[in-house]
């Protein structure tokens, strides 16, 4: 029973029909008087020789049905090579498709029967209503021949009817079996055709990752590891630390070490760093490796294992042990020619404003000199000299100790540790120094020599622990002055050591009856650094039990606030890890009890982009509460450093925070700009300043200072011209005000901080990897910032020198195989994300040619721009080790 061949009745009407179901055929609009008309001879000849094998298919003859089927897979394969439109046999088969498939029923199983499931599977492409899944059953049913002759149109159709129909099968725990072995295929065809991505959804729609192993090469593994890192920032876990999981394992097949370093150091897992120092033989290479994890800043003991020459690892370990920062640093200075020190004055540049600020001289100078104290310290941060505190003493303008004495009692503190600040990373000279203030009975100046021991060996590990040497003793002495000192001198050079020695001294302070509370809070927070994301069960009982111990008017103090936070530090980034601590803060007095739940919130999942998490702290700020309460300012914190991993959800949460400003109660208001600071921290985003500026002028002068403070933060480093405008109006706005114009003080020395050379963003390699230590130490200021009078207004305003843990070097330097620095063209520009892009794209875009050692600003990249060498690490960032290249032909 053939359907009559005439286009204009039964062609023309299903056509229409269809068209408006699936996809629309050509033109559709056209009439169907026209239909007859618009077909080419060639058209016609095919439609009619369709036609004519969908009647001999039905032909009892099996020969002629062979033939039929044969001929119409030939025609149906030939077109669906390329799909831009609904190929012309499947457009003139569309009507045939109900009596093709009531036939397909009545026959008996037979090779033929399985030719036409073939033809009815591609069919089902653009005919099958949603949903039905028929392409898929189809073709189960089909020949187990190639797919990927059909066409990638029909795989990629394949591919998402098999994440539904596995969904469905999984919930009724049916056999998937058959399902597997055509994923196996499918993987396959997509793996070779440079769809690696759509290969990975596929595997990751069913639950089976591991075939990727099998199915990587040398041409397509780096595409596919780029698009699992990148998909694992929106996964939930623990699919995310499986993803990445397996593309650690793809990147040690083929033997990509730095990338699998990378991954190792992201998943914080210490036997994958061992893996792939045991399994990289070349000892150039482990020494990039060294720089790479000496960047993230963690602690690591090199063994013989992964190391066999003794010489050789104490040269390894000298470099884990970032010994080296200082002079790279330097010889960074002396290439762009900042060496010459400034001082505050040069930063302030009063002369450019009008008059009255600049005779502002009336506002109590104690202030000012230690506003001079910070802003000297970070502007100098790292070049051993300066013109106030490294003064020689024999100088016409008198002893180096005369800037000292400018200062008020705590405010001597300050002074003294802004040497450490100023010899930053450099511990011989530094220490030799702060050495005669060791001498001094007076105890703020020997408080601040012991921090300032402490500032000196941030981030610099030293097999003789000079640090613990020095501090060690102090931390019992009687003046607490001097405690805080060494307690919070050992915090900053251990941070993220885990060194039991220093537990041992610290842990008896918090549960000391007698110690006063500014020494048991810098204690909890040193403990809290020490252990930064340790999850250390010793370390968090202490510190629980001193929050336990507080009476109730200890518990107001604004000091109080560190206690939560130690606490908080040691969960840094860890997530589930701290439910049950988390269990544990729910028993503690209700003043602290919301605040301590939201901090340990907002640790655990910093760094993770975790919706939900973001979701629950949304839903505690958008509370209208009494006066009292002060948990609201951790959540506002904690929603930045949840979001703060991705540039979608930087985006996104600045637009949270916009409503939240419109909205919020005044405690939430205070908070909005410190989380703002933290979301473009050493990134100064135009939006984010001019909310921040507009802040600035804000009626409540909390908000006000908070969004002066992160105006620095926001241009921490970056020399930004139009942020120091800003600051210098601000400094003449508020010239009567000390507290505010001590805020626009210190964020004039933070945006000149390392004379532009330094920057604060605790992501590294590319925005891949969140050091631990970095982001403690600025969460410590934000959350000294939410209660600014009695700590950084007050006597605790030392606290601001938690920021040296951030503090890095945005620089790129060369060195050759004898780590001498070595100076190559490379090119910066803006980085492009390329993930799952075709052929070879350009990884950055509007570049400059410089000659190394270069700045990189946030979101820039660097690419070398000669062949002569080959860099030994993938990411371009901090010291890169050249090679020569082998195939190197000079022009």
């Amino acid at each position: 029973m053939a359907p009559t061949p005439d286009p204009n009745s039964v062609g023309g009407g299903a056509r229409k029909d269809e068209a408006s179901v699936k996809v629309p055929s050509k033109d559709p609009k056209k009439k169907d008087d026209k239909k007859e008309d618009d077909l080419s001879e060639e058209d016609l000849e095919l439609k009619q020789n369709l036609e004519l094998y969908v009647e001999r298919v039905q032909d009892p003859n099996p020969d002629l049905q062979r033939a039929a089927l044969e001929s119409m897979r030939q025609e149906i394969r030939a077109s669906t090579s390329s799909m831009t439109s609904v190929p012309k046999p499947l457009k003139f088969l569309r009507p045939h498709y109900g009596t093709l498939k009531a036939f397909h029923q009545t026959m008996p199983a037979s090779d033929l029967k399985k030719c036409l499931s073939d033809i009815l599977s591609v069919l089902a492409l653009t005919m099958s209503a949603e949903g039905q899944r028929e392409s898929l059953s189809y073709r189960l049913i089909g020949t187990e021949g190639d797919i990927g002759s059909w066409g990638h149109e029909y795989v990629r159709n394949l591919a998402g009817e098999i994440a539904q129909e596995y969904t469905k099968r999984q919930s009724e725990e049916a056999p998937i079996d058959d399902l597997m072995e055509l994923v196996q295929q499918i993987v396959a065809f997509h793996m070779k055709h440079n769809a690696e991505t759509e290969a990975v959804d596929l595997l990751m729609d069913v639950e089976d990752l591991d075939l990727l192993l099998e199915h990587v090469d040398k041409t397509n593994f780096k595409r596919t590891c780029n698009y699992l890192t990148s998909a694992a920032k929106y996964l939930p876990g623990p699919d995310d630390m499986l993803v990445l999981d397996i593309s650690y394992m793809i990147y040690m097949k083929f033997e990509e070490y730095p990338n699998a370093l990378q991954i190792a150091l992201f998943l914080d897992n210490t036997q994958y760093v061992k893996q792939v120092f045991t399994s990289c033989a070349d000892l150039l290479r482990k020494k990039q490796f060294c720089y790479m994890i000496a960047r993230h800043g963690i602690t690591f003991e090199l063994d013989d294992e992964m190391v066999a020459d003794e010489d050789d690892r104490e040269a390894l370990q000298d470099i884990v042990n970032n010994t080296k920062l200082s002079e790279g640093y330097l010889t960074l200075a002396r290439d762009i020619e900042v060496m010459e020190a400034k001082t505050p004055e040069d930063i302030y540049k009063a002369h450019l404003l009008d008059g009255r600020a600049s005779s502002g001289a009336s506002v109590d100078s104690a202030r000012q000199n230690l506003a001079a104290t910070f802003v000297n310290a970070f502007v100098n941060a790292g070049f051993g000299q300066d013109k106030l505190m490294t003064v020689p003493s024999d100088s016409t303008t008198g002893s180096s100790g005369n800037w000292l004495f400018k200062n008020k009692e705590h405010g001597k503190i300050s002074a003294a540790a802004s040497l450490g600040m100023i010899q930053l990373w450099d511990v011989e000279a530094g220490l030799a120094q702060l050495d005669k203030y060791f001498h001094s009975n007076d105890n703020p100046i020997l408080s601040g020599a012991l921090l300032g021991v402490g500032i000196v060996n941030s981030g610099i590990k030293s097999d003789c622990d000079p640090a613990l040497a020095l501090l060690g003793d102090y931390v019992d002495k009687e003046d607490s002055s001097v405690r805080i000192g060494a307690i919070m001198g050992l915090g900053i050079a251990y941070a993220g050591s885990q060194n039991d020695q220093i537990r041992s001294k610290l842990s008896p302070i918090l549960n000391d009856a007698k110690a006063p509370l500014d020494v048991i809070a810098f204690a909890s927070l040193s403990l809290g650094m020490i252990y930064v994301g340790s999850c250390n069960e010793v370390a968090a009982q202490s510190i629980i039990f001193a929050l336990m111990d507080r009476s109730e008017a200890e518990l107001g103090d604004a000091l109080t606030r560190f206690l939560p936070l130690g606490l908080g530090l040691l969960y840094l980034g860890k997530q589930e890890s701290v439910e049950a601590t988390a269990e544990v803060s729910k028993t503690f007095n209700e003043k602290i009890r919301k605040y301590c739940d939201m901090t340990l919130l907002s640790c655990a999942y910093a760094g993770t982009g975790n919706v939900l998490k973001v979701q629950d702290l949304l839903a505690q700020c958008g509370e209208h509460l009494e006066k009292g309460d002060i948990h609201q300012g951790p959540a506002v914190l904690g929603l930045a450093m949840v979001a703060m991993s991705e540039e979608l959800g930087i985006d996104m949460e600045i637009r949270s925070l916009e409503r939240m400003l419109q909205y919020g109660e005044q405690n939430i208001r205070r908070a909005v700009p410190l989380a703002l600071g933290l979301l473009c921290i050493s990134n100064p985003k135009v939006t984010v300043m001019d909310t921040l500026s507009r802040l600035s002028h804000d009626t409540d002068s909390e908000v006000a200072m908070a969004a002066i403070i992160s105006l620095g933060l926001i241009g921490a480093g970056t020399n930004n011209a139009r942020l120091a405008g800003m600051l210098r109006n601000l400094s003449s706005y508020y010239y009567k005000d000390a507290s505010l114009l001590f805020c626009v003080r210190i964020a004039q020395g933070l945006v000149h901080m390392g004379k532009g050379l330094l920057t604060l963003t605790p992501f590294h390699s590319e925005r891949f990897l969140l050091s631990p230590t970095a982001l403690a130490g600025i969460v410590t200021l934000l959350h000294a910032c939410l209660d600014m009078k009695p700590i950084i207004l007050g006597k605790y305003h030392y606290v601001l020198y938690f920021l040296v843990l951030a503090m890095q070097p945005r620089m790129m330097l060369t060195v050759d195989k004898d780590l001498k620095p070595l100076s190559v063209p490379v090119r910066v520009g803006q980085a492009v994300d390329v993930v799952g892009q075709a052929g070879r794209p350009k990884t950055i875009t509007g570049f400059q040619t410089h000659s190394t050692p270069v700045l990189l600003a946030a979101g820039e990249r660097a690419e070398l721009a000669t062949d002569k060498y080959i860099p030994l690490s993938p990411i371009l960032e901090g010291f890169i080790i050249l090679e020569e290249n082998p195939d190197y032909r000079e022009e």
